[in-house]
């Protein structure tokens, strides 16, 4: 006797879809405010307040390093929260993620400096990075997971990346936070301005403990526990049946080292003395960039739908393989009017394009049994060569740290990797949620048997 089937996984109550894209994207707001604001602070704060001034260019290099220790940990920190997401829900990771990473950047602002105690300055601040990593790890994947699984039939694309959209939004407030930081006069941004940024992390845990804390668990993961029951050990079931999509994620998650030499690096290149511009002026073309983004990743997102996930994610990543050259060439100039536009080109509209699809790309490739585990695992090995991209850039660039021309080069290399993933991958835009990740009725049905 034949069993009816379930209900589709993506038949969420009324409300619930919109509810679940809000809580990502102000949650992920809130936890990359807290991510991104150490990134500014390792560029422009950190080599004088931690390491040692006589020394200004190892002083950068070992900030930037301690940048890059956070990616080193989520590695870590996704596998631990991939299987707990999988087996406990996504809720709960969400919940986790941000209060961590408020407590984390908190402490922060609270380190002594070196020369109050030594070496172990930038010992307590390389640990406090460690717990913003393994926060991190888990963000995204949980709420990828939590905004596909909610989103309605034909427009996953749209409301997972409402996740992307909020770290872009996070990434805004932090830059926005430090341009008047950054105007304080020396005395004061050494001695406590640089600290305020990271106190603000109380609110920023507060607000998103509340939005998150009453959302429901998506309906593809409950249904998934009331029948076939979850996972014990996900990570084995990913490795065995999925290795090649965590591959393919692997590769595609190096698309964020133009996020990152965009962010850290160029604006350390930007305002030494090789160039000399303005820090305020350089965190306004990050801010101005942010918001075109913040437009252009739904719009990117939305297309993605359409057409599908490949083409938009590869104008992206080849894409951002050029412009990169034609950002960092601009600053070179000292140019700042041609250094606003190429980097709101390179950043808010062609970046954005893979920025905006790789939440329903990555997280349309795993069942619900093993999708946060892919997921987390997957990207966060991806970022984690992304984050040290920082690291290599400051070497590439050479003792006097102007050669842009080799960190371009570098950068444009590490985008070939996602362009042979996106490539290899398998279009899913139209294939149903309870399907997703299924080999069979994924790979050999008509497409009048998958539109949504």
């Amino acid at each position: 006797m034949s069993v009816p089937a379930p209900a589709p996984a993506s038949a969420a109550p009324p409300g619930q879809p919109k509810k679940a894209a809000a809580a990502a994207w102000i949650g992920s707001a809130l936890e990359y405010y807290d991510f991104f604001i150490y990134g500014s602070a390792a560029a422009l704060i950190f080599p004088e307040v931690f390491f040692d001034e006589s020394d200004p260019a190892t002083a950068t290099l070992l900030s930037l390093a301690t940048f890059g220790v956070a990616y080193a940990a989520r590695p870590v920190g996704a596998l631990f929260l991939g299987h707990f997401g999988d087996r406990l829900g996504r809720k709960k990771i969400m919940v986790f993620t941000l209060m961590l990473m408020g407590l984390s950047t908190f402490l922060i602002g609270c380190l002594p400096t070196r020369d109050q105690v030594g070496t172990l300055a930038p010992v307590l601040l390389v640990l406090c990075r460690v717990l913003q990593g393994i926060s991190a790890a888990g963000e995204q994947a949980s709420a990828n997971s939590m905004t596909l699984e909610h989103a309605p039939p034909g427009r996953r694309g749209f409301f997972t990346s409402f996740t992307l959209s909020g770290t872009q939004g996070g990434q805004l407030l932090a830059t926005l936070v430090f341009i008047p930081i950054a105007a304080l006069p020396e005395e004061h941004l050494l001695a406590w301005g640089w600290r305020v940024p990271f106190w603000l992390s109380v609110a920023v845990a507060v607000v998103g403990w509340v939005i998150r804390r009453k959302l429901d668990e998506t309906p593809a993961f409950e249904q998934q526990a009331a029948t076939e029951g979850v996972a014990k050990l996900p990570l084995a079931i990913l490795l065995r049946e999925h290795w090649a999509d965590v591959l393919r994620v692997v590769a595609g998650a190096l698309i964020a080292s133009v996020s990152t030499i965009f962010t850290v690096w160029a604006l350390a290149y930007a305002t030494g003395d090789s160039v000399g511009m303005s820090r305020s002026g350089m965190l306004w073309v990050g801010a101005l960039a942010n918001v075109v983004a913040l437009a252009a990743i739904p719009l990117w997102a939305t297309l993605s739908d359409r057409i599908g996930r490949r083409p938009v994610y590869l104008v992206g990543a080849a894409g951002s393989a050029v412009t990169m050259f034609l950002y960092l060439w601009a600053i070179s100039t000292g140019s700042y009017p041609l250094t606003m536009l190429l980097g709101i080109v390179a950043f808010g509209v062609v970046y954005s394009a893979a920025n905006g699809v790789w939440p329903a790309f990555y997280g349309e490739m795993f069942t619900t049994q093993v999708r946060l585990s892919g997921m987390a695992i997957g990207t966060q090995i991806g970022f984690a060569v992304a984050g040290f991209a920082v690291t290599f850039a400051a070497q590439i660039a050479g003792p006097g740290g102007d050669d842009w021309f080799s960190v371009a080069l570098f950068t444009a290399a590490l985008c070939v990797p996602p362009v042979i993933a996106a490539l290899s991958a398998r279009e899913t835009h139209r294939v149903p949620t309870q399907l997703l990740g299924e080999r069979t009725p994924a790979e050999t049905a008509s497409p009048a048997a998958v539109t949504v």
